[in-house]
């Protein structure tokens, strides 16, 4: 597929702003063109961008039954109640109980944690979590990153004596469940100022509403676990704004210092040790070695490793998991393939605005990953429905700008269960409902997706020249970090680019460029890569002039470290199109 670039243009007010946040900070105009689009137009808002401070952390009790939340847990450790701590299977669940487990842990020892089995309980709360709390003397349950639609589950533990605190940060329904708190910043009728944390976030501002009412010594206690929010929100891919962009820089911070022993075992088989950890590194290494157990054995097994400091069971957990997810990565490319061939043999698809494919013998743990892989592929919304428990379990993911949610919550009569945001959702329903489901999901994706969010498009911040890559730029545009969803690394593109004269293919089968890079601007020699563009390697030498969009990342190579362009795409100059046209 070709993409579209989508240059992003300033208003007049934005031209305005980036002049006058120019002139006020003394950085290039480049630099303040970004801060603008990321919504930054003031001095003060710039200053708590680039120097990010625990100190303009929320009051958490700003939370919705916040108050009502820290009160039941006072409650509980004075009467020395046996408190479980209860998650969902994936990373933001994972890492959310082992905050919550290893907090509370330092001055209670009556607290332990769940994690339902995937495949015979489901995802959330669980009759089988309760019964176990039950029949273990637990008397509350402090559930993260799920249980906000949990209406008949919350029900049946109260009338078996067990109660409730649900942390959860997935959009609510009207009713909720009857647990002594509801934390969830998405509540219409909920205050908090910050309304895009992760469940870990969530678990997070409890922990601190709890040790702010307790007068705990919270730098001492609570922040070194920010290394686990850190992971969490980087994995569960929500903002990296505002609150989460505070939380996600310290927790970096802890993870690249001092990381717990779970989470350095976890960056020294990845290959991460004495490198600079990154959000990308989390997303890509961490993050999937962690939700490795949930998807292929129990999610018990990485909490187990995360909250352990014993440094045998740590190395032998951790080798368990990065086997774990070696299985996965097979899982996900052996079904990717094959719903592929099978998309390719349905004739129907090509007239379809969705993707809802099922196959009754795919691996559960794996289905969300491959509907991004097909989300991606075919630049559609797509679910990835296969059978488990006598149900059929489905995950959905989007293209951008689509929201699979309420595309799954138009079908909610056929639906059993179901749950999650804009971009990625979980349902369960009958075998027998599958194909109406699949019509009626396609119907609301045709009625209300728009035409750009059904091609591929890369959208670029700002035409830029090489010789605006100085240094310095480079050093002020490496502050913009940490990285991710709303922030997310600033694209470039330059225009009528030329090879230095040694660009060349590189890779075992030739499939990659590294680029030695002109334009007329200045006499700097810019090195990029470009994966699998081997394409345009006849015009490179044929010194087509190419336009080009990339980011800038830093490469160190034999102790020398220089900048380098990570090329995105690439396509012939107009000029020389229009030559060829002639």
């Amino acid at each position: 597929m070709v993409n579209k670039w989508n240059v992003y243009s300033l208003t007049e007010k934005e031209k305005e702003q980036k002049e006058k946040l120019a002139n006020e900070l003394g950085i290039s105009k480049i630099l303040t063109q970004l801060l603008v689009q990321r919504g930054i137009t003031t001095f003060d808002e710039a200053k708590r961008f680039f120097r990010p401070q625990l100190s303009d952390l929320h009051d958490p009790f700003l939370m919705k039954d916040m108050d009502k939340a820290v009160e039941r847990l006072n409650e509980a450790l004075r009467n020395k109640e046996k408190i479980l701590i209860y998650g969902d299977y994936d990373v933001d669940g994972t890492t959310a109980v082992s905050l919550v487990f290893k907090f509370l842990k330092q001055f209670y020892t009556e607290v332990d944690f769940y994690l339902p089995d995937r495949y015979t309980e489901g995802y959330g709360i669980s009759h089988t979590g309760i019964d176990y709390a039950v029949e273990n003397g637990f008397s509350l349950i402090i559930a993260l990153d799920c249980g906000i639609k949990a209406v008949e589950k919350i029900d049946y533990a109260c009338k078996r004596g067990v109660d409730f605190i649900i942390c959860d940060h997935h959009t609510p329904d009207s009713i909720l469940p009857a647990a002594v708190a509801v934390l969830n910043p998405k509540q219409i009728d909920c205050n908090y100022p910050y309304k895009h944390l992760c469940g870990c976030g969530v678990g997070f501002k409890f922990m601190q509403a709890f040790a702010l009412y307790n007068d705990f010594d919270i730098p001492k206690r609570l922040y070194p676990l920010l290394d686990l929010v850190a992971v969490s929100t980087a994995a569960d891919i929500v903002p990296i704004t505002g609150e989460n962009r505070i939380l996600t820089f310290y927790g970096l911070k802890q993870l690249n210092q001092n990381p717990s022993l779970g989470l350095k075992t976890i960056i020294d088989i990845c290959g991460l040790a004495d490198k600079e950890i990154t959000v990308s590194d989390i997303v890509f290494k961490i993050g999937p070695r962690i939700n490795a157990s949930g998807r292929i054995q129990l999610a018990r097994e990485a909490v187990e490793l995360l909250v352990t400091n014993d440094l045998n069971f740590a190395h032998k957990r951790c080798e368990e998991i990065d086997q774990h997810n070696q299985i996965r990565k097979d899982l996900d490319k052996s079904i990717t393939d094959e719903a592929i061939v099978q998309l390719e043999q349905d004739e129907e698809h090509a007239r379809r605005n969705s993707v809802v494919i099922y196959n009754p013998d795919w691996h559960k743990g794996v289905i969300g990953i491959v509907a991004s892989r097909l989300a991606e592929y075919c630049y559609r919304p797509a679910v990835v429905l296969t059978h488990s428990n006598g149900m059929v379990s489905g995950s959905a993911r989007s293209v951008p700008g689509f929201d699979i949610y309420k595309a799954i919550e138009s079908c909610k009569d056929l639906l059993e269960n179901f749950g999650g945001h804009m971009y990625a959702a979980g349902l369960t329903l009958r075998e027998e409902n599958v194909e109406e489901f699949s019509c009626r999901f396609d119907d609301f994706v045709r009625a209300n997706i728009l035409p750009d969010q059904t091609e591929p498009q890369i959208d670029i911040d700002v035409e830029i020249l090489f010789r605006d890559i100085t240094p310095k730029f480079f050093r002020i545009l490496k502050q913009f970090s940490p990285f991710g969803p709303d922030n997310m690394k600033p694209v470039f593109c330059s225009r009528q680019v030329f090879d230095y004269g040694s660009s060349r293919l590189v890779g075992k089968d030739h499939e990659h460029l590294k680029m030695d890079l002109v334009d007329a601007s200045c006499k700097n020699v810019m090195n990029g890569i470009a994966f699998r563009m081997f394409e345009f390697n006849n015009d490179l030498k044929a010194l087509n002039p190419l336009d080009i969009c990339y980011t800038l990342e830093e490469n160190t190579f034999n102790g020398n470290t220089s900048i380098q362009l990570m090329i995105r795409d690439i396509k012939l100059s107009e000029n020389t199109v229009e030559e060829t046209q002639k």
